[in-house]
């Protein structure tokens, strides 16, 4: 039937009482014509199948001593540390090995088209570890699924992060593994995670204490081997240094005895290190998009051991600062919510809650957090180390990015920029992100451009990554960082002159060789840095 013969068919039907048809009424009627033309031509429906996820995730308390919990996706150190501290609480672990070229490889031969590089690294390096199992342990698949689940973060925003889950297993799928169980904990969940009671992981706060415990003993030391590594005498002894501390930390962890004492440990095998830190180094900080900045791998091109291998000496961002990030947006959220006419029955709604209460106990969190951290950093040397006030950084950014804007780092990348020139906390801010990356990419392409226009002495390269261009990457770094190098080796000369000593001179005093010994910080370059401090006593 054409169309005019449908519109002569309604006007008979119901127009005959001259009255226009209700929206509902037309559509009843087209449906009813559509069927009688089915049935006429002999035509059946096709009942449509909506793809539906299993999501396979049983693992109860009975399994814990026969199921390797897999982990993987912060930085080597914390990885391994990690790995201690769930030993410690009775779970057999495995950390995965930093992702590489060949996870890439796998991640973008099962995975879906148009993933960031984090999808295709992480999940590609699970699947490189269950294909080594497989083809070289010569484990049986069904045993590989059995006795092995792997662990990883999840989150809600403006990203592909939400479906990290999901890209898991329809690569696991099709690369053999299907019914692999991905346990998937979630940011804002807190200790409100989806797990019965006879769940073989307990997400309770003796397991978030011991995995914190873990990841600030990690923050400590990969920031105090930044420090030391670019002025290191003997090149090799602080990665060999490392690597016992990360030992001591992974056995105390384990046996659950003292991680200060540990700490303390680590300070005296640090000390033996043999620096020289009167070097006019560029200092370079890296911002951007969490695991992108954070992998130490082909991810990011091996990015900070680049810098190092360039001259530069690094300032890493903690995962400690994540997570005040993280309780920064609660408390901001919740006082949000308060000035609502009525109840927010969300998830993290007030609905039935004491907001006085809520804010109570994230004002508590922080302050607990930051006194863990400091005890910690003192404990390894760690001396002169600030972490970032999230009110401060939220308040200097709300004008260019707006507080309520989540995503990626959010404001926190604007902040960190502003704050790094006007406190001239390095020579050189590097934002290094995946390629396609829709928050951090409007933020360091969009926002940031407005920053460094408003302070033209920034020295500022957004980068992004696909896996596959690490020459373009590396050359563009080496333009700025030229500029950068400059910068610090003008810096040094000047605070040569105020100090008025010979270099030789200074280079001579025991504490320019003290590996733990940091000089207070006045300008960006910690040689500068040093001479002045001497120039002061």
């Amino acid at each position: 039937m054409n169309p005019l013969d449908l519109a002569k068919l309604f006007t008979t039907r119901t127009f005959a009482d001259g009255e226009v048809p209700a929206y509902s009424d037309i559509e009843t009627e087209l449906r009813a014509f559509e069927e009688e033309e089915r049935t006429r031509l002999g035509i059946e429906e096709e009942k449509a199948e909506h793809w539906h996820d299993p999501n396979p995730q049983k693992f109860s308390r009975a399994d814990r001593e026969t199921t390797t919990l897999l982990v993987g996706g912060l930085t080597m150190a914390h990885d391994f540390l990690v790995t201690g501290a769930l030993s410690g609480l009775g779970y057999k672990v495995k950390a995965l090995d930093c992702p590489d070229q060949e996870s890439l490889r796998l991640g973008k031969e099962f995975g879906n088209r148009g993933q960031c590089n984090p999808t295709y690294f992480t999940v590609g390096n699970l699947l490189k570890h269950l294909i080594t199992l497989r083809d070289r342990d010569g484990l049986p698949v069904r045993e590989i699924i059995e006795k092995n689940v792997f662990v990883t973060a999840g989150a809600c925003g403006p990203c592909r992060f939400g479906t990290y889950v999901t890209e898991y297993r329809k690569a696991l799928v099709d690369a053999g593994f299907e019914g692999f169980r991905v346990l998937l904990f979630q940011q804002q969940g807190g200790l409100r995670q989806a797990t019965g009671e006879e769940s073989g992981l307990s997400f309770d706060p003796k397991f978030f204490r011991t995995v914190l415990s873990a990841v600030i003993s990690g923050d400590v030391l990969n920031a105090v081997g930044y420090r030391i590594r670019p002025y290191e005498v003997t090149k090799g002894d602080t990665d060999a240094a490392l690597e016992d501390c990360k030992r001591i930390l992974h056995d105390a962890l384990q046996t659950r005895h003292s991680v200060v004492a540990a700490l303390i440990r680590c300070r005296r095998r640090l000390g033996r290190v043999e620096v020289n830190r009167l070097q006019p180094k560029p200092k370079v900080s890296i911002i951007g998009e969490f695991w992108a900045m954070t992998t130490e791998g082909d991810g990011n091109y091996k990015l900070q051991r680049f810098l190092e291998s360039e001259g530069a000496e690094v300032d890493i961002q903690v995962i400690t600062a994540w997570v005040l990030y993280n309780i920064w947006e609660h408390r901001h959220d919740t006082k949000r919510r308060m000035a609502l006419r009525g109840k927010d029955e969300g998830i993290m709604g007030l609905k039935d809650k004491s907001p006085g209460k809520k804010l109570a106990l994230l004002w508590a969190a922080e302050k607990a957090l930051r006194a863990i951290f400091a005890v910690y950093a003192k404990a390894i040397g760690l001396g002169g180390y600030h972490l970032p006030d999230m009110d401060e950084v939220a308040t200097i950014s709300h004008a260019y990015y707006d507080n309520a804007l989540r995503g990626g780092e959010g404001h926190m990348e604007v902040g960190k920029l502003i704050q790094t020139v006007e406190h001239k906390k390095a020579h050189m801010v590097i934002s290094v992100k995946p390629f396609g990356c829709m928050p951090s990419s409007g933020v360091s392409d969009g926002i940031q451009s407005l920053i460094t226009a408003k302070y033209p002495e920034a020295i500022f390269t957004a980068i992004e990554t696909t896996g596959d261009g690490e020459v373009n990457v590396q050359s563009r770094i080496q333009m700025d960082l030229f500029k950068a190098r400059k910068k610090a080796e003008q810096e040094f000369r000047e605070a040569l002159e105020r100090s008025g000593r010979p270099e030789e001179e200074l280079s001579r005093k025991p504490r320019a060789r003290r590996a733990l010994h940091y000089p207070r910080h006045v300008v960006a370059g910690t040689g500068a840095n040093q001479v002045l401090e001497f120039a002061r006593r």
